[in-house]
């Protein structure tokens, strides 16, 4: 009962009744110390808590590989982690084996509060093919389930944070953008990879351009 109360008195503060709050990936493997980091990672726990206190809606999405997912490359001899291949779905960039299911590097960072997730969506579990958008696996055909749930609510916002900016962020950004979503990037509740340098620059500056509104964590009320 007392878990419910505060659940509930939170999700009286609530300034945004169409909208949601998408958090992308926020996982220990890809916080500094796990296989995949993004340096200051875990810098944006903090903030992305402070965010969620005003949103009704909160999704989170975790990658979920099998290991012997087809992007590990530890699982194509003579290759090394950043190098290609080629797959049915075209070029995929392999790295090293990360957020497998019953491993830590899997889970939530432990600081985020995760109390008030409505839906968590678990992405990339089929080994043969890899998902960076929280809305499609990465043929851009199978959906991950989250654009049905939205429309079942009838938002109409999604406001992103997360990691990494220029990678799952950046996919899932335009995904919603296609999807008819108006879409928010909240640019300091993210971090992001940018190999080779300049290529975050690069990716902020096409999401502007095609319609994302870039926003500072104090900008969201």
């Amino acid at each position: 009962m007392e878990v419910w109360l505060a659940v509930e008195a939170r999700r009286s503060e609530t300034v945004k009744d169409k909208s949601v709050l998408l958090i992308v990936d926020l996982q220990i493997d890809f916080c500094p110390g796990g296989n995949l980091a993004v340096r200051e990672g875990d810098r944006i726990v903090p903030l992305v808590n402070r965010l969620a206190r005003g949103f009704e809606r909160i999704v989170a999405t975790q990658d979920w590989h099998p290991q012997d997912h087809v992007s590990f490359a530890s699982n194509h001899p003579e290759k090394n982690p950043f190098d290609t291949v080629q797959t049915a779905e075209g070029e995929q960039v392999l790295w090293p084996d990360h957020c497998v299911p019953g491993t830590r590097g899997a889970e939530f960072h432990p600081d985020l509060d995760t109390l008030a997730f409505d839906l968590i969506i678990r992405k990339g579990s089929n080994r043969n093919l890899d998902s960076y958008s929280a809305f499609f696996e990465n043929d851009h055909e199978t959906p991950t389930g989250l654009h049905f749930y939205l429309q079942g609510l009838e938002l109409k916002s999604v406001y992103l944070v997360g990691l990494a900016l220029d990678v799952c962020v950046y996919y899932s950004a335009l995904d919603a953008l296609r999807l008819g979503f108006d879409v928010t990037l909240v640019e300091d509740s993210c971090r992001g990879i940018d190999t080779p340098p300049g290529s975050l620059k690069a990716r902020l500056e096409e999401m502007k351009k095609a319609g994302v509104h870039i926003l500072k964590t104090a900008d969201v009320s």
